[in-house]
Parts: structure tokens; sequence; C-alpha cells
């Protein structure tokens, strides 16, 4: 994997992915950020949502479940003190669909958080990573 990141201005930064995509960044106003983007430690938790989130919808695929949607909510906490890193990362998964397993649902999560998800991995090292499911009946 590369990635290249370009300054655009005072702490602004636009990362371009060697898959042809651009995300721009940007520092708080505190640090003299224009709020031209996401700071770059959302985009690490977005990131690490979306990771499991796919690994989530790949197993209920694999599962034969009817998922008509899959929402994850992140709550996270930072360290005080440089480096500030994530020290508690709650997922809480919203999944949608007809006459889901509730089995299925959780081993799926728990699938990604023990085995396959590599940002919650390498998060981990640092922060405490909880979740809960919800899951939503819906008659489509």
């Amino acid at each position: 994997m590369k990635m290249r990141i370009n300054w655009l201005k005072n702490v602004a930064f636009e990362a371009n992915t060697d898959t042809g995509h651009k995300i721009t960044m940007d520092g708080s106003p505190d640090v003299g950020g224009e709020n031209r983007g996401p700071r770059p430690m959302e985009v690490v938790l977005a990131g690490t949502g979306a990771c499991s989130a796919i690994d989530v919808m790949l197993i209920l695929k694999k599962s034969r479940q009817q998922v008509t949607d899959c929402t994850v909510e992140l709550e996270a906490d930072r360290a005080t003190t440089d480096p500030k890193v994530f020290t508690r990362i709650h997922f809480h998964f919203i999944v949608t669909g007809k006459s889901l397993d509730p089995v299925k649902v959780d081993r799926a999560v728990q699938l990604s958080a023990d085995l396959y998800c590599s940002a919650s991995a390498m998060l981990a090292k640092t922060a405490n990573i909880t979740h809960d499911v919800e899951i939503v009946e819906t008659a489509v």
C-alpha cells in the first residue's frame, strides 16, 4: 500500500491513495486549521468503523442473512497527554434486515473484532474496544 500526503495550506493536507481516492484533512482551528476536512484521528476512527462494518456485512452475506442496512456508531476517548492515542472505543452496530438470526449477527461482530478487522487489532494495543449490537426487523 502506498499513499502520498500533500500539504494544502496551514495545517490542511490531502491524502492521495494508490487506489485513486483523495481525502482532505485539516487540523482544528486552535492549531491553525480552517475546518477544510476531518481531523486525521477522525479519519482513523472512521476507517476502523468501516473496516469492521465491511467484515460484518461479508460474514452476514456468507451466512445468508437478509441484511438491508448496517450502521456503526462509534464513541471514543483519547489520552489527555501526547501522544493522544485512543484509550477507549465503543462500536454500536445497528443491523437491519428480515428474520435476522441474533446469534449470527453477534458472531459476525465478534469475528470482526477477534479475527478480521486489522484496524481494530492495531488500535486494541492502546484502547479498550467494546461492541454491542442492535437488530432492527424490517418487512422487506
